[in-house]
């Protein structure tokens, strides 16, 4: 899905005010005079428009992009017999239970 289909700005100049505002907590008349210094001219209400629409979505994609990382693991080893042969079995198993 196009979510920035019909903006008068380009998609990257309205996830880089939306990225300002969430991540450094910036007031939007700030991001503004941001945007103002690298040559796009964006009024206070529009950026928080921006965030109102796009905060969501944003976020939905980072979180899909970041999932927790599990640091502890468990791992299990056994040794079995298959068509005959002794082999190792390994198991890893992160600390939700799930096999990695």
């Amino acid at each position: 899905m196009n979510y920035f289909r019909y903006k008068q700005f380009n998609k990257d100049v309205i996830t880089v005010a939306v990225g300002y505002y969430l991540r450094y907590a910036l007031s939007y008349r700030d991001i503004s005079e941001i945007l103002r210094e690298r040559g796009v001219n964006v009024h206070h209400s529009t950026i928080y428009r921006w965030v109102q629409e796009y905060a969501p979505i944003l976020y939905q994609i980072w979180k899909k992009k970041h999932k927790k990382a599990y640091y502890k693991w468990r791992i299990d080893e056994t040794y079995i017999k298959i068509k005959g042969k002794w082999s190792y079995l390994y198991r890893a198993i992160d600390t939700e239970g799930h096999t990695l």
